[in-house]
C-alpha cells in the first residue's frame, strides 16, 4: 500500500470522525440539575434526623440513597436574604439582603445601635446562577417562591429563568390554596415535571421553590387525620401534615424523572431557606427562624445521583451559596464573577473528601421582632450579628457591644462554641478559649474588612432610629 493510499484512509477515517462528532448531543453530557427548596423546614423536621413525630419517607429515601451532609447550612436566618445569597452566589454584604421588610423589626426603645438599612430585592446587575447556567445551554425554570423582588427588573424572567410558574403569581397574600394542594405544593411540582418533559432533550436547571411549611400551615385533610389518629394535637398534626405533604413532592419528581430515564443524568438537592418558627422546637439545636444559633440556619441537605454519587455521610461544612459555584462546574465552566461560595463537585463525586475554605460566614446587621427558644434575649429573635464557622469552632460579633465599646473589651460581645462537642450552644467558650477566640475573631473582622460587610453605627444626633419602609418592592 502507498503512502498515499495510507494517507486517504486516514483522512476518510477523520471524516468519519468528526461526522459521528457533530451527530452527538453534547448537551446530554451535561448533567440536569433538580433544586428542591423548602419554606422554613428546620434541621431536625426531618425523619432522618430523628424527628419522633414528622413521617418524611420519601426525604428519607433521598438521603439513604444520596450523600448527606449534615453540617449544611442557610446564608441567612430568614427567607429573602437566605434567597438571595442562594440565587447570587454572594453573602449578604454584597447585596444588602439582610431581611424581610426591614431591619427595625421589633421596640424601638430596645436597641442600642441603628441598624443597617434592607435592600428588598436582589438588584439586576447580579448574575444569578440561572444566567449562568443559561449561559451553558440550560433551561432554566423556577417553580415557586422568588421573595426577591417585585418589578419587571427584579423577577424571576429577568434574572435568567427561561419559565417562571407560582400557583399564587400575582396573589402573594393568598391565605389558603385548594385543600388537596395545600402550599401548591402538588401545582408548582407538577409544574416542574412538565418543564422537565419539554426539555428532556437539553440539559435543564429545575428550581422547585416551595411555599411550604411557611406558616400559615395548610395540609391535605387525609394527611391531617392520619396524624391526629396517631394522637397529636390538632396544632401538631396540621404541622406534621405539612411536612408530610412537602415529602410527597420529592417522590413525585424522583418518580418523573424515572419515567423519562433521567434519573442518571440529575442532580437532585434538597435544602431549605432557614430555620423552622418557633413552632417546631429544634432541639438538641440553639434557637429558630431568625436565628444566628444553630437552630435558625442548620438545614437538612441532601445531594443524590443514582451511579455517579456514592451514598453516605460527609461532615464537612457547606452552605447554600456554594451551590452556585458547584453547579457552574457541573456544567464545565467557570463563573464569569466573584463568587464567595466554593464548588463541592469534588466532594459530591467522590474525588476529595471536602474542599479548602477560610470558613463559612454570616452578616446581619440589623433587628428582627419575636424572640426564638433560647435566644440571646427575650426581645429579638436577632440583634445585630456576625459569625463565622471554622471546623468545629463558631464565633458570634454581637455589634451593639463592639460598636459601643469601640471592640477594645473582647469579652464582650463574642460568643465561642465548639461545636463538634456542643452541637446545642450551651458553653460559651470565649473566656476559656482565648487563644483560639483571638485567632477566630481577628479572621472574622478580616473577612468583615474584605467583604465590605457595613455595620450599625450608634445612635446619636446624627444618626436616629427611623421606621423602615415595611412595603415589599
Amino acid at each position: 500500500m502507498t503512502m498515499k493510499s495510507n494517507d486517504n484512509i486516514y483522512q476518510v477515517i477523520l471524516t468519519l470522525f468528526f461526522v459521528a462528532l457533530s451527530t452527538l448531543d453534547l448537551h446530554a453530557q451535561k448533567p440536569n440539575i433538580v433544586l428542591i427548596f423548602a419554606d422554613d423546614l428546620g434541621y431536625m423536621d426531618v425523619a432522618y434526623n430523628g424527628h419522633p413525630e414528622f413521617e418524611t419517607p420519601n426525604i428519607d429515601a433521598l438521603a439513604k440513597e444520596g450523600l448527606v451532609f449534615p453540617n449544611a447550612y442557610a446564608s441567612a436566618g430568614n427567607c429573602a436574604p437566605s434567597r438571595a445569597c442562594l440565587v447570587s452566589g454572594k453573602y449578604s454584604p454584597a447585596h444588602g439582603v439582610y431581611a424581610v421588610w426591614g431591619t427595625t423589626r421589633g421596640d424601638k426603645s430596645k436597641m442600642k445601635v441603628v441598624p443597617v438599612p434592607n435592600t428588598n430585592h436582589l438588584e439586576g446587575k447580579f448574575v444569578t446562577m440561572a444566567e449562568a447556567l443559561k449561559s451553558q445551554g440550560y433551561s432554566t425554570g423556577l417553580f415557586g417562591k422568588w421573595h426577591l423582588g417585585k418589578t419587571s427588573e427584579t423577577m424571576p424572567l429577568a434574572q435568567g429563568f427561561d419559565t417562571y410558574f407560582d400557583s399564587r403569581q400575582g396573589n402573594p397574600n393568598k391565605k389558603r390554596d385548594e385543600p388537596e394542594d395545600p402550599k401548591g405544593i402538588f401545582s408548582l411540582t407538577n409544574a416542574a415535571c412538565d418543564f422537565i418533559t419539554e426539555n428532556k432533550q437539553k440539559p435543564f436547571f429545575a428550581f422547585l421553590s416551595h411555599h411550604a411549611i411557611h406558616s400559615s400551615l395548610e395540609a391535605r385533610p387525609s394527611s391531617f387525620e392520619h396524624f391526629k389518629d396517631k394522637g397529636l394535637s390538632d396544632k401538631q398534626a396540621l404541622y406534621a401534615a405539612c411536612t408530610f405533604d412537602l415529602d410527597a413532592s420529592v417522590a413525585l419528581v424522583r418518580n418523573h424523572l424515572r419515567k423519562l430515564g433521567l434519573e442518571e443524568n440529575t442532580l437532585i438537592i434538597f435544602t431549605s431557606d432557614n430555620g423552622a418558627t418557633n413552632e417546631s422546637p429544634q432541639e438538641p439545636l440553639r434557637g429558630n427562624k431568625g436565628s444566628y444559633y444553630e437552630g435558625g440556619i442548620r438545614e437538612p441537605f441532601i445531594a443524590c445521583m443514582p451511579g455517579k454519587i456514592t451514598p453516605g455521610i460527609n461532615t464537612m461544612p457547606i452552605i447554600n451559596v456554594d451551590l452556585y459555584p458547584t453547579f457552574v462546574d457541573l456544567a464545565g465552566a467557570r463563573p464569569d464573577t466573584y463568587l464567595d461560595g466554593v464548588s463541592i463537585k469534588p466532594v459530591l463525586f467522590g474525588k476529595q473528601a471536602s474542599v479548602e475554605r477560610e470558613g463559612i460566614f454570616w452578616h446581619f446587621p440589623g433587628y428582627l421582632d419575636r424572640p426564638v427558644i433560647r435566644g440571646r434575649d427575650q426581645d429579638f429573635r436577632s440583634r445585630p450579628v456576625t459569625l463565622m464557622r471554622q471546623g468545629d469552632w463558631k464565633i458570634l460579633l454581637h455589634h451593639e457591644e463592639w460598636v459601643l465599646n469601640k471592640g477594645k473589651r473582647k469579652k464582650e460581645g463574642v460568643e465561642l462554641y465548639n461545636l463538634s462537642e456542643d452541637i446545642g450552644e450551651r458553653k460559651d467558650l470565649s473566656m476559656t478559649e482565648k487563644e483560639i477566640r483571638d485567632k477566630l475573631l481577628k479572621d472574622l473582622l478580616k473577612w468583615m474588612k474584605d467583604s465590605g460587610a457595613k455595620l450599625p453605627v450608634k445612635i446619636d444626633d446624627e444618626h436616629q432610629l427611623n421606621d423602615d419602609d415595611f412595603s415589599y418592592d
